[in-house]
């Protein structure tokens, strides 16, 4: 789970894989997602007819990280879809599905105007989809903020891993591609040369070298 001669198959010593690689939900994607998701703050006002909660599912967003307002879908401005929303934190609360190319993060507010007229707008979350692609969240894309079957990692310090485009195409070359996910490390084939953490209920991602 190291660089260099670190990087061995699971079969050479019980020690190389003793602590699951993070692939999306420990440190690995909290770096991530603090490039890929500012917070951005809930919307004083929202003209009628956008839903009865800011940023629902299946209502979009404008384009932009640090200023994102809810638009029509219909809209120019639209860059990306809710495919689900939650309160609280990532750390907390329930995964994003695992196509999810990115993530906003809505800060508590107690705006003047508010959805539902009770003087807040509570801390969540919002898994969103790029209307168009590229879709860093799909197998090999390189990105989102869960690392699924499909997907491929580099290593970095620490012996910790991160995704990169399969097809070569981001800024590090593919070193690993995770190949099935399973419930324990002894159900991976025998050409699995590296664990990642995937989470759910099958939280182990069986990875071989590319």
């Amino acid at each position: 789970m190291h660089a260099g001669s670190r990087w061995r198959a699971p079969a050479a010593a019980a020690a190389v894989c003793a602590v699951l690689l993070t692939g999306c939900e420990g440190a690995d994607e909290r770096d991530r997602l603090g490039e890929q998701a500012a917070t951005v703050p809930a919307a004083p006002t929202r003209p009628a007819g956008y839903g009865a909660v800011f940023l629902a599912v299946d209502e979009c967003s404008s384009f932009g990280r640090t200023s994102v307002t809810e638009v029509p879908c219909a809209s120019e401005r639209a860059a990306a879809r809710v495919v689900a929303r939650h309160d609280g934190t990532v750390r907390d609360g329930p995964p994003c599905p695992a196509t999810t190319d990115f993530v906003l993060h809505i800060s508590e507010q107690r705006p003047s105007f508010d959805e539902d007229g009770d003087g807040a707008v509570p801390r969540g979350y919002a898994c969103m989809r790029n209307l168009q692609p590229p879709h860093p969240g799909d197998p090999g894309g390189g990105g989102g903020p869960r690392t699924v079957v499909g997907d491929c990692v580099h290593g970095v310090d620490d012996g910790k891993v991160r995704e990169t485009a399969c097809d070569g195409s981001g800024e590090h070359q593919p070193e690993f591609k995770v190949t099935k996910a399973v419930d324990a490390r002894s159900r991976c084939p025998a050409s699995t040369a590296l664990y990642v953490r995937l989470g759910g209920t099958s939280p182990v991602g069986c990875a071989r070298p590319v």
